[in-house]
Protein backbone atom coordinates (compact mmCIF):
# COMPACT_ATOMS: atom_id res chain seq x y z
CA UNK A 1 0.00 0.00 0.00
CA UNK A 2 1.34 3.43 -0.94
CA UNK A 3 1.21 6.53 1.26
CA UNK A 4 -1.73 8.03 -0.62
CA UNK A 5 -3.71 4.77 -0.44
CA UNK A 6 -3.41 4.49 3.34
CA UNK A 7 -6.70 5.15 5.18
CA UNK A 8 -4.68 7.11 7.73
CA UNK A 9 -3.55 9.58 5.03
CA UNK A 10 -7.14 10.75 4.50
CA UNK A 11 -7.38 14.54 4.64
CA UNK A 12 -3.67 15.22 5.20
CA UNK A 13 -2.27 18.41 3.71
CA UNK A 14 1.35 17.29 3.92
CA UNK A 15 3.78 14.70 5.27
CA UNK A 16 7.42 15.70 5.73
CA UNK A 17 10.38 13.36 6.34
CA UNK A 18 13.68 14.80 7.59
CA UNK A 19 17.04 13.33 8.56
CA UNK A 20 20.27 14.70 9.99
CA UNK A 21 23.25 12.38 9.66
CA UNK A 22 25.41 14.15 12.23
CA UNK A 23 22.92 13.91 15.11
CA UNK A 24 21.24 10.71 13.94
CA UNK A 25 17.84 12.38 13.66
CA UNK A 26 15.13 10.65 11.65
CA UNK A 27 11.78 12.39 11.99
CA UNK A 28 8.40 12.55 10.28
CA UNK A 29 6.16 15.60 10.66
CA UNK A 30 2.58 15.09 9.50
CA UNK A 31 0.29 18.08 8.96
CA UNK A 32 -3.30 16.93 8.76
CA UNK A 33 -5.17 20.24 8.61
CA UNK A 34 -4.56 23.96 8.91
CA UNK A 35 -8.22 24.88 8.27
CA UNK A 36 -8.71 26.25 11.80
CA UNK A 37 -5.16 27.64 12.15
CA UNK A 38 -1.56 26.42 12.21
CA UNK A 39 -1.21 22.70 12.91
CA UNK A 40 -0.24 21.91 16.49
CA UNK A 41 0.63 18.66 18.20
CA UNK A 42 3.39 17.07 20.24
CA UNK A 43 6.60 15.34 19.26
CA UNK A 44 6.89 11.65 20.15
CA UNK A 45 10.19 9.73 20.35
CA UNK A 46 9.80 5.98 20.08
CA UNK A 47 11.89 3.00 18.86
CA UNK A 48 9.61 2.13 15.95
CA UNK A 49 10.46 -1.20 14.28
CA UNK A 50 10.60 0.49 10.88
CA UNK A 51 9.81 3.71 9.03
CA UNK A 52 6.42 2.39 7.93
CA UNK A 53 5.31 1.99 11.56
CA UNK A 54 6.56 5.50 12.37
CA UNK A 55 4.67 6.95 9.40
CA UNK A 56 1.45 5.21 10.35
CA UNK A 57 1.70 6.51 13.91
CA UNK A 58 2.41 10.05 12.73
CA UNK A 59 -0.58 10.01 10.37
CA UNK A 60 -3.02 8.66 12.94
CA UNK A 61 -1.80 11.03 15.65
CA UNK A 62 -1.89 14.03 13.31
CA UNK A 63 -5.47 13.39 12.30
CA UNK A 64 -6.44 12.89 15.94
CA UNK A 65 -4.90 16.27 16.75
CA UNK A 66 -7.11 17.96 14.15
CA UNK A 67 -10.15 16.40 15.81
CA UNK A 68 -8.86 17.21 19.31
CA UNK A 69 -8.19 20.86 18.53
CA UNK A 70 -11.58 21.21 16.85
CA UNK A 71 -13.39 19.66 19.82
CA UNK A 72 -11.47 21.92 22.22
CA UNK A 73 -12.62 24.92 20.11
CA UNK A 74 -9.06 26.08 19.43
CA UNK A 75 -7.85 28.19 16.51
CA UNK A 76 -5.42 25.43 15.61
CA UNK A 77 -5.24 22.62 13.10
CA UNK A 78 -3.72 19.20 13.65
CA UNK A 79 -0.18 17.95 13.22
CA UNK A 80 2.24 15.56 14.87
CA UNK A 81 5.95 14.77 14.82
CA UNK A 82 7.60 11.43 15.54
CA UNK A 83 11.30 10.83 16.05
CA UNK A 84 12.53 7.30 15.40
CA UNK A 85 14.76 6.33 18.33
CA UNK A 86 15.03 5.09 21.89
CA UNK A 87 14.32 8.00 24.22
CA UNK A 88 16.18 6.26 27.05
CA UNK A 89 19.44 5.93 25.14
CA UNK A 90 19.55 8.15 22.06
CA UNK A 91 18.54 11.62 23.23
CA UNK A 92 21.11 14.38 22.72
CA UNK A 93 20.91 18.18 22.61
CA UNK A 94 22.18 18.03 19.02
CA UNK A 95 19.34 15.72 17.99
CA UNK A 96 16.70 18.10 19.31
CA UNK A 97 18.44 21.13 17.83
CA UNK A 98 18.31 19.36 14.47
CA UNK A 99 14.64 18.59 15.07
CA UNK A 100 14.01 22.28 15.75
CA UNK A 101 15.62 23.17 12.43
CA UNK A 102 13.24 20.74 10.70
CA UNK A 103 10.20 22.31 12.38
CA UNK A 104 11.43 25.73 11.30
CA UNK A 105 11.54 24.66 7.66
CA UNK A 106 7.74 24.41 7.76
CA UNK A 107 7.57 28.16 8.35
CA UNK A 108 4.95 28.18 11.11
CA UNK A 109 2.55 25.68 9.57
CA UNK A 110 3.32 23.38 12.52
CA UNK A 111 3.91 24.09 16.22
CA UNK A 112 5.48 21.33 18.29
CA UNK A 113 5.32 20.40 22.00
CA UNK A 114 6.16 17.40 24.18
CA UNK A 115 4.67 13.92 23.88
CA UNK A 116 5.70 10.38 24.79
CA UNK A 117 9.48 10.14 25.16
CA UNK A 118 10.01 13.90 24.91
CA UNK A 119 10.13 16.41 27.76
CA UNK A 120 9.97 20.22 27.90
CA UNK A 121 13.70 20.11 28.75
CA UNK A 122 14.38 18.33 25.44
CA UNK A 123 12.46 20.96 23.54
CA UNK A 124 14.49 23.81 25.00
CA UNK A 125 17.19 22.62 22.59
CA UNK A 126 14.73 22.62 19.67
CA UNK A 127 13.78 26.18 20.63
CA UNK A 128 17.34 27.28 19.76
CA UNK A 129 16.57 26.62 16.09
CA UNK A 130 12.89 27.60 15.82
CA UNK A 131 10.30 29.78 17.51
CA UNK A 132 7.53 27.27 16.82
CA UNK A 133 7.85 25.36 20.11
CA UNK A 134 5.39 25.51 23.00
CA UNK A 135 5.01 23.85 26.39
CA UNK A 136 8.22 25.35 27.75
CA UNK A 137 9.20 27.26 30.87
CA UNK A 138 11.23 30.34 31.75
CA UNK A 139 9.53 33.12 29.74
CA UNK A 140 6.38 35.23 30.33
CA UNK A 141 4.29 33.34 27.78
CA UNK A 142 5.42 29.92 29.03
CA UNK A 143 2.75 27.39 29.96
CA UNK A 144 5.10 24.70 31.29
CA UNK A 145 4.51 20.95 31.17
CA UNK A 146 1.00 20.37 29.73
CA UNK A 147 0.63 16.95 31.39
CA UNK A 148 -1.05 18.18 34.60
CA UNK A 149 -3.66 20.05 32.56
CA UNK A 150 -4.29 16.97 30.41
CA UNK A 151 -4.76 14.97 33.61
CA UNK A 152 -7.22 17.54 34.97
CA UNK A 153 -9.35 17.29 31.83
CA UNK A 154 -9.27 13.48 31.96
CA UNK A 155 -10.17 13.55 35.65
CA UNK A 156 -13.24 15.69 34.93
CA UNK A 157 -14.21 13.37 32.09
CA UNK A 158 -13.85 10.22 34.21
CA UNK A 159 -16.00 11.81 36.92
CA UNK A 160 -18.68 12.73 34.40
CA UNK A 161 -18.74 9.26 32.83
CA UNK A 162 -18.96 7.58 36.24
CA UNK A 163 -21.92 9.78 37.09
CA UNK A 164 -23.59 8.86 33.79
CA UNK A 165 -22.87 5.12 33.80
CA UNK A 166 -22.85 4.29 37.52
CA UNK A 167 -24.90 7.08 39.05
CA UNK A 168 -22.34 7.86 41.76
CA UNK A 169 -19.30 9.95 42.59
CA UNK A 170 -15.72 8.66 42.50
CA UNK A 171 -15.45 7.61 46.14
CA UNK A 172 -14.86 3.85 46.19
CA UNK A 173 -14.96 3.45 42.41
CA UNK A 174 -12.43 0.87 41.18
CA UNK A 175 -10.28 2.33 38.40
CA UNK A 176 -7.59 0.50 36.42
CA UNK A 177 -4.98 2.84 34.93
CA UNK A 178 -2.77 1.54 32.12
CA UNK A 179 0.33 3.74 32.16
CA UNK A 180 1.33 6.09 34.98
CA UNK A 181 3.85 8.31 33.21
CA UNK A 182 3.32 12.04 32.76
CA UNK A 183 -0.47 12.10 32.44
CA UNK A 184 -1.34 8.79 34.12
CA UNK A 185 0.65 9.62 37.24
CA UNK A 186 -1.07 12.98 37.72
CA UNK A 187 -4.44 11.35 37.02
CA UNK A 188 -3.77 8.71 39.66
CA UNK A 189 -3.08 11.44 42.22
CA UNK A 190 -6.35 13.21 41.43
CA UNK A 191 -8.43 10.03 41.47
CA UNK A 192 -6.85 8.91 44.75
CA UNK A 193 -7.66 12.26 46.33
CA UNK A 194 -11.28 11.79 45.22
CA UNK A 195 -11.45 8.42 47.00
CA UNK A 196 -11.14 6.05 44.03
CA UNK A 197 -9.54 2.62 44.50
CA UNK A 198 -6.76 2.22 41.94
CA UNK A 199 -5.12 -0.68 40.11
CA UNK A 200 -2.05 0.43 38.19
CA UNK A 201 0.40 -0.89 35.63
CA UNK A 202 3.31 0.48 33.61
CA UNK A 203 6.33 -0.92 31.79
CA UNK A 204 8.51 1.40 33.90
CA UNK A 205 8.67 -0.49 37.23
CA UNK A 206 10.33 2.34 39.13
CA UNK A 207 7.72 4.89 38.06
CA UNK A 208 4.92 2.39 38.69
CA UNK A 209 5.89 1.63 42.27
CA UNK A 210 6.48 5.29 43.09
CA UNK A 211 2.96 6.25 41.98
CA UNK A 212 1.45 3.19 43.65
CA UNK A 213 3.11 4.02 46.97
CA UNK A 214 1.75 7.56 47.13
CA UNK A 215 -1.74 6.57 45.96
CA UNK A 216 -2.08 3.35 48.01
CA UNK A 217 -2.75 1.41 44.82
CA UNK A 218 -2.58 -2.21 43.76
CA UNK A 219 0.01 -3.08 41.10
CA UNK A 220 -0.40 -5.65 38.32
CA UNK A 221 1.76 -6.74 35.37
CA UNK A 222 1.17 -4.84 32.10
CA UNK A 223 -0.58 -7.75 30.40
CA UNK A 224 -2.88 -8.36 33.37
CA UNK A 225 -4.44 -4.89 33.51
CA UNK A 226 -7.16 -5.89 31.03
CA UNK A 227 -8.37 -8.69 33.31
CA UNK A 228 -8.78 -6.84 36.61
CA UNK A 229 -12.17 -6.41 38.21
CA UNK A 230 -12.89 -2.68 37.89
CA UNK A 231 -15.55 -0.08 37.14
CA UNK A 232 -13.40 2.16 34.94
CA UNK A 233 -10.57 1.30 32.57
CA UNK A 234 -8.30 4.29 31.91
CA UNK A 235 -5.81 3.82 29.03
CA UNK A 236 -2.97 6.30 29.57
CA UNK A 237 -0.15 4.62 27.62
CA UNK A 238 0.22 4.13 23.85
CA UNK A 239 -2.61 3.84 21.33
CA UNK A 240 -4.57 0.79 20.25
CA UNK A 241 -5.10 -0.57 23.76
CA UNK A 242 -8.76 -1.32 23.04
CA UNK A 243 -8.94 -3.89 20.27
CA UNK A 244 -10.59 -7.16 19.28
CA UNK A 245 -8.32 -9.12 21.63
CA UNK A 246 -8.49 -6.92 24.72
CA UNK A 247 -12.09 -5.70 24.62
CA UNK A 248 -13.68 -9.05 25.66
CA UNK A 249 -11.34 -9.13 28.69
CA UNK A 250 -12.28 -5.69 30.03
CA UNK A 251 -14.91 -5.81 32.79
CA UNK A 252 -15.32 -2.05 33.23
CA UNK A 253 -18.54 -0.17 32.47
CA UNK A 254 -16.57 2.95 31.55
CA UNK A 255 -13.49 3.44 29.35
CA UNK A 256 -11.97 6.88 29.82
CA UNK A 257 -8.28 7.76 29.80
CA UNK A 258 -5.54 10.02 28.55
CA UNK A 259 -3.96 7.98 25.73
CA UNK A 260 -4.30 9.01 22.09
CA UNK A 261 -5.97 6.67 19.57
CA UNK A 262 -7.21 4.29 22.26
CA UNK A 263 -9.41 2.35 19.85
CA UNK A 264 -7.67 0.13 17.32
CA UNK A 265 -10.26 1.23 14.76
CA UNK A 266 -13.78 2.65 14.48
CA UNK A 267 -15.27 -0.85 14.46
CA UNK A 268 -13.90 -1.38 17.96
CA UNK A 269 -15.93 1.64 19.08
CA UNK A 270 -19.06 0.01 17.68
CA UNK A 271 -18.22 -3.28 19.45
CA UNK A 272 -17.63 -1.41 22.72
CA UNK A 273 -21.04 0.26 22.33
CA UNK A 274 -22.67 -3.12 21.70
CA UNK A 275 -21.05 -4.43 24.91
CA UNK A 276 -22.89 -1.71 26.85
CA UNK A 277 -19.75 0.21 27.80
CA UNK A 278 -19.55 4.00 27.97
CA UNK A 279 -16.53 5.36 26.10
CA UNK A 280 -15.19 8.89 26.45
CA UNK A 281 -13.65 9.67 23.02
CA UNK A 282 -9.93 10.20 23.62
CA UNK A 283 -9.56 13.36 21.56
CA UNK A 284 -12.31 14.99 23.62
CA UNK A 285 -11.39 13.91 27.14
CA UNK A 286 -7.61 14.40 26.78
CA UNK A 287 -7.68 17.87 25.21
CA UNK A 288 -6.43 19.70 28.31
CA UNK A 289 -2.77 19.54 27.34
CA UNK A 290 -3.23 21.06 23.91
CA UNK A 291 -5.44 23.75 25.45
CA UNK A 292 -2.52 24.63 27.72
CA UNK A 293 -0.14 24.65 24.74
CA UNK A 294 -2.62 26.78 22.78
CA UNK A 295 -2.58 29.28 25.62
CA UNK A 296 1.18 29.59 25.22
CA UNK A 297 0.99 29.91 21.42
CA UNK A 298 -1.69 32.57 21.84
CA UNK A 299 0.49 34.52 24.29
CA UNK A 300 3.61 34.20 22.13
CA UNK A 301 1.83 35.43 19.02
CA UNK A 302 0.34 38.40 20.89
CA UNK A 303 3.51 39.22 22.82
CA UNK A 304 1.65 38.80 26.10
CA UNK A 305 1.97 36.79 29.30
CA UNK A 306 0.37 33.34 29.63
CA UNK A 307 -3.23 33.59 30.88
CA UNK A 308 -4.28 30.65 33.14
CA UNK A 309 -7.85 31.98 33.25
CA UNK A 310 -8.16 31.50 29.47
CA UNK A 311 -7.04 27.88 29.87
CA UNK A 312 -9.51 27.27 32.71
CA UNK A 313 -12.37 28.64 30.62
CA UNK A 314 -11.43 26.35 27.73
CA UNK A 315 -11.28 23.37 30.11
CA UNK A 316 -14.77 24.17 31.33
CA UNK A 317 -15.98 24.34 27.75
CA UNK A 318 -14.28 21.02 26.95
CA UNK A 319 -16.21 19.32 29.76
CA UNK A 320 -19.46 20.68 28.30
CA UNK A 321 -18.46 19.38 24.86
CA UNK A 322 -17.99 15.89 26.31
CA UNK A 323 -21.45 16.18 27.88
CA UNK A 324 -22.86 17.14 24.49
CA UNK A 325 -21.25 14.10 22.86
CA UNK A 326 -22.64 11.78 25.55
CA UNK A 327 -26.11 13.34 25.32
CA UNK A 328 -26.24 13.06 21.55
CA UNK A 329 -24.92 9.48 21.55
CA UNK A 330 -27.62 8.51 24.06
CA UNK A 331 -30.39 10.29 22.16
CA UNK A 332 -29.36 8.80 18.82
CA UNK A 333 -28.38 5.41 20.24
CA UNK A 334 -24.96 5.60 18.57
CA UNK A 335 -21.36 5.00 19.66
CA UNK A 336 -19.76 8.07 21.21
CA UNK A 337 -16.70 7.84 18.94
CA UNK A 338 -18.90 8.09 15.84
CA UNK A 339 -20.72 11.12 17.23
CA UNK A 340 -17.50 12.89 18.24
CA UNK A 341 -15.85 12.27 14.86
CA UNK A 342 -18.91 13.63 13.07
CA UNK A 343 -18.85 16.82 15.17
CA UNK A 344 -15.09 17.31 14.73
CA UNK A 345 -15.20 16.84 10.96
CA UNK A 346 -18.09 19.28 10.68
CA UNK A 347 -16.16 21.95 12.62
CA UNK A 348 -13.11 21.50 10.39
CA UNK A 349 -15.20 21.61 7.22
CA UNK A 350 -16.93 24.83 8.30
CA UNK A 351 -13.53 26.44 9.02
CA UNK A 352 -12.17 25.34 5.64
CA UNK A 353 -15.20 26.76 3.84
CA UNK A 354 -14.86 30.09 5.66
CA UNK A 355 -11.19 30.27 4.76
CA UNK A 356 -11.91 29.50 1.11
CA UNK A 357 -14.57 32.18 0.97
CA UNK A 358 -12.42 34.86 2.60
Amino acid sequence: MTLFDSPSFEGHEGVHAFSDEKSGLKTIIAVHSTARGPAAGGCRMWPYPDAEAALEDALRLSRAMSFKNAMADLDLGGGKAVIIGDARAQKTPALFEAFGACVDQLGGRYWTAEDVGVSPADLTHARKRTRYVAGLEGHPAASGDPSPVTAEGVFRGVRLCVQRALGRDLDGVRIAIQGVGHVGGYLADKLHAAGAKLILTDVNAEQLHAVAARTESKVVAPGAIFDVDCDVFAPCALGGAINAETLPRIKARVIAGGANNQLADAETGRALFNHGMLYAPDYVINGGGIINVAGEIRALEAGEAFDPAWVDAKLDRLAKTLEEVLDRALAEHRPTNEVATEIAKARITIAAEKRAAA
